[in-house]
């Protein structure tokens, strides 16, 4: 019977932990957890704190399946995705600001570095200007770039119309555009 259980879809499996089903609840858990512990932690730069909020999300579907409701939203994972958002905008506000200047991001021209080492240090500093965006602003780029959702879906995670998201992604773009010229 587990073999048959791979081929439903999310919405049969949701069906199926509203009634208590654990195997259900376990396989949808199985099939989403890395999807979610990626965003969870591009948020918190911090692997305890996404597996956390990744098993807290989890664990609040499990006590109250109910929350989703199939009419209300198109999909699952779209409104799973504003669960883990939610959770990780919660555990950054309890987050004491760590100082964004970082010496190991400075690179001394003077020395020759290995290219895989420059790499690595200009993904920090992108990383970096991300993480200094308004969260709205991270939060698109997160869903449409890192997620892969599309700006309508990403719209709907977030609860703004399409616009409104295009246009934090653009300001987004061009806010690290501007910052990234200090960095060349």
């Amino acid at each position: 019977m587990a073999a048959d259980w791979a081929d439903k879809q999310d919405d049969e499996l949701l069906a199926l932990i509203r009634d208590g089903n654990g195997q259900a609840f376990a396989l949808l858990v199985e099939r989403h957890t890395q999807r979610f512990y990626r965003l969870a932690f591009r948020y918190l730069q911090n692997k305890e704190a996404a597996e956390d909020v990744v098993q807290d999300a989890f664990v609040k579907l499990w006590e109250s399946p109910a929350l989703w409701q199939p009419e209300r939203n198109s999909k699952f994972t779209t409104w799973f995705y504003r669960i883990v958002v939610n959770l990780c905008l919660d555990a950054l506000k309890k987050k004491k600001p760590e100082a964004l200047d970082d010496p190991s991001l400075v690179v001394d021209d003077s020395k020759p570095i290995d290219e895989m080492i420059m790499r690595e240090q200009q993904q920090k500093m992108i990383e970096k200007e991300i993480a200094a965006l308004p969260m709205r602003q991270r939060t698109a780029l997160n869903l449409c770039f890192d997620e892969g959702l599309t700006n309508q879906e990403a719209a709907e995670v977030m609860g703004v119309n399409l616009k409104a998201l295009q246009s934090l992604i653009m300001r987004a773009k061009t806010t690290l555009k501007e910052r990234m010229k200090a960095y060349l």
